[in-house]
């Protein structure tokens, strides 16, 4: 009989091994790691708002704004007005840009080996069902009333 207690708190570990792994990298590079998931973020190269960055990201807006004044104070973001709503988005400047590839390089070629060697032994199925399992979870907290 399959233990699903056990597959939560295996899953649970996982994901805090990701989020540390992530931290101790952010600590390496010499950035905080809200830093590093505003960059990560906005390196799609689309505009986004802070709001919408804070939703998906899970990252506080009071943050999100204090690292949006770090960076563009520093030439790394274009603060962009939007014509019909009081929401400013924000874009990497060039300088943004090569600072968040410099940071990210060695982050994309880890997860890049990573994720290779997990769909060489799992599928690219793995992800699927990750994320399904991440939306599913989401979900069922938003359902619950402490």
């Amino acid at each position: 009989m399959y233990n699903y207690d056990e597959a939560i708190r295996r899953l649970m570990t996982a994901t805090n091994k990701i989020d540390g792994a992530y931290y101790l990298m952010a600590r390496k590079l010499g950035v905080k790691e809200n830093t590093l998931a505003l960059l990560y973020a906005l390196d799609d190269g689309k505009a986004h708002s802070q709001k919408q960055i804070s939703d998906e990201w899970l990252i506080p807006k009071t943050t999100i704004n204090t690292i949006v004044k770090e960076l563009s104070d520093s030439g790394y973001l274009n603060l962009l007005s939007e014509d019909h709503t009081r929401e400013k988005t924000i874009k990497l400047t060039e300088a943004g840009k090569k600072y968040t590839n410099k940071i990210l390089q060695i982050i994309y070629k880890a997860e890049n080996q990573a994720l290779n060697e997990t769909v060489d032994k799992f599928g690219t199925e793995f992800v699927e069902a990750f994320d399904f399992f991440a939306d599913s979870l989401c979900n069922e907290f938003k359902k619950k009333k402490p």
